[in-house]
């Protein structure tokens, strides 16, 4: 499956890994130094030890793009190996290349998660959707970064789970060298028969560093809230009638963290922004009045890529480009059929 991805988007891959500069300026010459050697192999060893099939997809999707291994290899665990570069002024830049925003909420008259994907802008024109079917039945949909393991962004499945991701940032002293890379653990999730499956999984990932993932059954209105960092510490919020806003800062697991002002002013927004209707959520996630750090974002260090709006009663997926303010659909999926149909 890898190779057949990394065949039918190998333009996007090469044209992504070219134009990243977290990847050509940083994780490179980071792996070329004797210093990185343990701290890649171990990378390496733990995740193809505890998800062969997944090192195997990542491996085939660097073979069928013709790019070089070592490339796919870095920017699947950027997270897992920047904390880790020397202090310099290159690498103290803080790597801002997913930060997203997410309302959530479960109440008798709506049951919603509307979420951006917010990445670096070198990102733009450089993701695609993966819809896969397994060799057991199983099929799943997948927002992907190019050369990326489907999905470290948004997805679903066949079994009416979905999920979207919100990066956090634990300080140095919370991250485990040589883990298990977030891009694995949201790989495996794809695979989720529900909503308890896709908990055990994240409780069994033993993380290197941190997340934040938003759970949804699509079948049973139910949301999770679910917060990581290593050292198997996992804080699980289930979201009622009272709507959620989730930035990149975690809100209720104990974690020592770097303060994200980004982060800290979308979420203070949030708090005052209208949150009783389905419009309402779009619009809060189309904000711009906070010209430094709006919650929509066009640029010039960060860009929302999409909106993902996820109806729990409805039972669709439906993708939104440009503000989700003026409803500018892309696709939308069907959550409820073992075919995942979908329509543009």
């Amino acid at each position: 499956m890898g190779f057949s991805i990394g065949r039918r988007f190998s333009n996007e891959i090469r044209s992504r890994l070219s134009r990243d500069l977290i990847l050509q300026n940083q994780l490179l010459p980071f792996a070329q130094t004797l210093e990185s050697q343990p701290l890649i192999r171990s990378l390496i060893d733990n995740n193809r030890k505890k998800f062969p099939r997944y090192w195997d997809e990542l491996i085939g999707t660097a073979e069928g793009s013709g790019v070089p291994v070592l490339d796919v290899i870095l920017i699947n665990f950027r997270k897992e190996i920047l904390p880790f570069l020397p202090k310099t002024e290159t690498n103290s830049k803080v790597d801002t290349s997913d930060d997203c925003s997410d309302v959530l909420v479960v109440s008798d008259s709506m049951a919603i998660a509307a979420h951006n994907e917010d990445a670096n802008v070198a990102l733009v024109g450089h993701t695609y959707l993966i819809r896969a079917t397994l060799s057991n039945g199983q099929s799943f949909v997948g927002y992907t970064y190019a050369g990326e393991l489907p999905s470290c962004a948004f997805g679903f499945n066949t079994h009416g789970l979905a999920f979207t991701l919100n990066s956090v940032p634990p300080s140095e002293g919370e991250i485990v060298a040589g883990g298990i890379g977030r891009n694995f653990i949201s790989r495996d999730l794809l695979e989720a028969n529900s909503i308890d499956d896709a908990l055990k999984r994240i409780h069994a990932s033993e993380v290197s560093v941190g997340h934040s993932y938003n759970l949804i059954d699509t079948r049973s209105r139910k949301i999770l809230n679910v917060e990581t960092a290593s050292r198997n510490r996992v804080s699980v919020c289930e979201v009622r009638g009272t709507p959620f806003f989730h930035a990149n800062m975690y809100l209720h697991l104990q974690v020592e963290q770097v303060q994200d002002d980004n982060s800290t002013s979308r979420q203070e927004r949030a708090t005052v922004l209208p949150k009783g209707t389905k419009d309402d959520f779009l619009s809060l996630l189309g904000d711009m009045d906070d010209k430094r750090y709006p919650i929509y974002m066009t640029g010039p260090t960060l860009y929302t890529l999409c909106t993902a709006l996820i109806d729990l009663d409805d039972q669709t997926l439906t993708i939104i480009e440009g503000n989700p303010k003026n409803g500018k659909v892309s696709y939308v999926f069907s959550t409820s059929e073992r075919e995942l149909n979908t329509s543009p």
